[in-house]
């Protein structure tokens, strides 16, 4: 959304507004200026070569527009991809990236009824351009989140959580007991799958790469809530589903290649594998056999194109509410974050998108350190 110049006027007296011991101050006075500091891009890229730093002023927000304080802004794989031009949904350029991101409304217009001065929001539609301090949005781009739920857990609600919830919910009917197997189960979309079935008595096998540190990875995953952890060469050896869990319904692949032909293998007569993700670059291939004497089913999985077609559903907004109060209740935790201020964001986009499955870590842009 374009940004305005135009003088900013308000009356609301200074508040002090401290959420997840990240504090911000929302400052008005009359006729003040409120200026907007973004990242934007004019061509597709690299990130290190195409973004740039830009200072604009916002106007006063008009009908059914609100001005919006960005806190906190994840910085996910698919974010890179969009700005290389790699990514399936391209925008009009110029553009601001990011898809994330936790605010809070500083100021409404004329005719919003959805959200007041104050409320805690995220975006309601893709692409917002969350990589910024300050934007102006039409009401209905933004959703209403609790308070009580923490900033960096509100920030990543959008994606990683979101999709694993619709992947567990959509494409077998799953009961306790039951079991799924997945790779990268150390990914941001794999630590939420654990979490999820753990809490609907959900049997989960996850697998990883291999690494020096494999024994602290898997203790970790455990913890968190998974059955069973192997490398990807023990889960091609492996007879945990001969002797010990039942043979999963449902396998979760964001590698692709020889990965996911090893889960693939594993699936019960009619279980699905859903591809979410193509991390390793290589494509999935699957065994004829798999088809004729297994019934197997292979399906894809992308969250932006759910959103879009469930965008006033009664079930996304479940999700939401549901997703936002296990947050709440510390029964789901977000990934291992690294907070980097707005100033160094070149740092944040140069480690964001990693190829070895082993970072470990999620980037969050810090807008309340410019």
């Amino acid at each position: 959304m374009a940004l305005q110049v135009s003088r900013y006027c308000m009356t609301v007296s200074r508040t002090l507004i401290n959420t997840n011991s990240i504090t911000t101050r929302l400052m008005s006075a009359t006729c003040s200026d409120i200026s907007s500091k973004f990242l934007r891009y004019q061509e597709y890229g690299e990130p290190s070569k195409v973004l740039s730093v830009h200072t604009d002023k916002l106007a006063k927000p008009t009908k059914d527009q609100v001005i919006v304080k960005w806190l906190l802004a994840p910085l996910n794989p698919a974010d890179i991809n969009t700005i290389q031009g790699k990514y399936p949904s391209k925008p009009q350029l110029p553009a601001v990236p990011g898809n994330e991101g936790v605010g809070v409304i500083l100021e409404v217009g004329p005719g919003v009824k959805n959200l007041q001065v104050g409320d805690k929001v995220v975006p309601n539609t893709g692409q917002s351009g969350t990589w910024r301090t300050h934007a102006t949005y039409n009401s209905q781009q933004l959703l209403k989140v609790p308070k009580e739920l923490g900033n960096i857990e509100a920030s990543m609600l959008n994606v990683n959580p979101c999709t694993a919830y619709r992947m567990l919910k959509d494409f077998a009917c799953l009961k306790r007991g039951d079991s799924v197997i997945q790779n990268g189960g150390n990914s941001a979309v794999g630590q939420y799958v654990i979490q999820l079935c753990k809490i609907w008595g959900i049997l989960n096998v996850s697998t990883v790469r291999d690494r020096p540190t494999i024994s602290d990875l898997k203790e970790e995953l455990i913890n968190l809530g998974a059955t069973e952890v192997l490398t990807e060469e023990e889960i091609r050896t492996s007879t945990v589903f001969k002797n010990k869990l039942p043979r999963p319904k449902l396998a979760l692949n964001c590698v692709g290649g020889k990965s996911a032909l090893e889960i693939l293998r594993h699936l019960d007569n009619n279980g699905t594998m859903v591809t979410y993700g193509g991390m390793s670059r290589e494509p999935v291939t699957v065994p004829t056999s798999a088809l004729i004497f297994k019934n197997v089913s292979v399906k894809g999985f992308w969250a932006s194109q759910w959103s879009k077609e469930h965008l006033e559903s009664e079930e996304r907004q479940l999700m939401y509410d549901e997703l936002a109060q296990l947050h709440i209740a510390k029964k789901l935790k977000s990934p291992a974050t690294k907070l980097v201020p707005f100033s160094n964001y070149q740092e944040a986009v140069s480690n964001a998108l990693s190829l070895d499955g082993k970072t470990g870590v999620k980037y969050v842009l810090d807008m309340t350190k410019e």
